[in-house]
């Protein structure tokens, strides 16, 4: 199991994780934090899945989402879930819209990609972020490459050591507003939320 496995997984197990995904929006007061801060209410979501809970509750918020996820399955439930909202097909990687967002999220989803693919992100965020715009993605609490597991099957996990993502969000043009490993009001999750600079 690595992480070149991770699409073919979610593409497997779409709708059992949609249907055993959890609706109690433990992320909703991060999530607001993250609009709180945002010049406006474009979000792009990386990694979308089902759209479930969190697209939806954007959605709700008044945002014109657009979703992004590299697994076919996912984006047609995206779709079916969110027909108001748009569904992009691509990797995340390789992701180049053309066009800069308010709100970037990559919610359990960029800490599937390998610790190169992760630095790689980087300028990625930074092309489709306006400036001021917000970033908000979450990773391990340390640097590992752990295997978890998602509707019973093995999937890829990793992260890089904190201050490398200082660093890399500072050479991004990105500052940290927050970072709060472990977060035990938000279901242990460790998150990053940073803003773009303005003369980025």
């Amino acid at each position: 199991m690595g992480p070149e496995d991770i699409l073919h997984t979610y593409e497997r197990v779409a709708r059992g994780y949609a249907a055993s995904r959890s609706r109690s929006l433990f992320e909703r007061r991060w999530l607001d934090r993250m609009l709180n801060h945002a010049p406006g209410r474009r979000v792009l979501d990386l990694g979308c899945g089902p759209g479930k809970p969190i697209a939806e509750y954007l959605s709700d918020r008044r945002c014109a989402v657009t979703g992004v996820d590299g697994a076919p399955a996912m984006v047609a439930l995206f779709r079916q879930n969110l027909p108001q909202a748009r569904a992009v097909h691509a990797d995340m990687r390789h992701l180049d819209l053309g066009e800069e967002f308010d709100a970037i999220l990559a919610w359990d989803s960029f800490f599937h990609l390998s610790p190169d693919d992760q630095r790689a992100m980087f300028p990625v965020f930074a092309a489709h972020a306006a400036p001021r715009a917000v970033l908000m993605f979450t990773s391990g609490p340390a640097a590992g490459e752990p295997i978890g597991k998602v509707e019973g099957e093995p999937v890829y996990h990793a992260s890089l050591n904190p201050d490398d993502y200082r660093a890399l969000l500072a050479a991004s043009g990105f500052e940290v507003i927050a970072f709060q490993p472990r977060d035990p009001d938000c279901a242990g999750h460790t998150i990053w939320l940073a803003r773009r600079a303005s003369t980025a």
